[in-house]
């Protein structure tokens, strides 16, 4: 008697265990958000590009980043910006899209490029030098538009 009443708790807490309702988490796309204006020039002063950024600035934002967004525009970028420089990584994980990681020094001068960043792929991407800021473009967006270590950046938000 004893053995089947152990043997019939023993079920009751696996069947209650498995029965019960499982939380499903949904993660919905963000949407960029236009913060700033963003000009890329040659160090002769020749404008290269304008482009309308989204800043990350807050240690979430810089966390996130662009995963779980599916898409961004020719004309829209990522600006990350740290308080200090130091050598940075960069990751792939639950980003989506390919990628072109720009690394800026403190003086917003392109340091180091990435250049197709290879979706939802965890391995390192390292900036090699200190930089403090880091931008982040539609992957083949640097070479479309000229980018070159020593161009520079400036950038101002409304």
């Amino acid at each position: 008697m004893r053995k089947s009443s152990f043997f019939i708790l023993a079920i009751t807490l696996i069947l209650g265990c498995s029965n019960r309702s499982k939380k499903i988490i949904t993660t919905t796309e963000p949407q960029f958000k236009a913060e700033g204006i963003l000009y890329v020039t040659r160090q002769t002063d020749t404008l290269l590009h304008k482009l309308i950024v989204e800043v990350a600035d807050t240690p979430y934002e810089r966390e996130t980043g662009m995963m779980y967004r599916s898409s961004m525009k020719k004309h829209q970028g990522m600006l990350f910006v740290f308080n200090k420089e130091a050598q940075r990584s960069f990751y792939m994980k639950n980003t989506e899209i390919p990628l072109d990681i720009i690394y800026l020094n403190k003086n917003l001068e392109v340091v180091s490029i990435i250049h197709n960043a290879e979706p939802m792929n965890e391995q390192s991407l390292s900036s090699k030098v200190p930089a403090q800021f880091v931008l982040e473009l539609l992957g083949g967006q640097s070479n479309a538009l000229g980018l070159l270590v020593g161009d520079q950046v400036s950038y101002y938000t409304p």
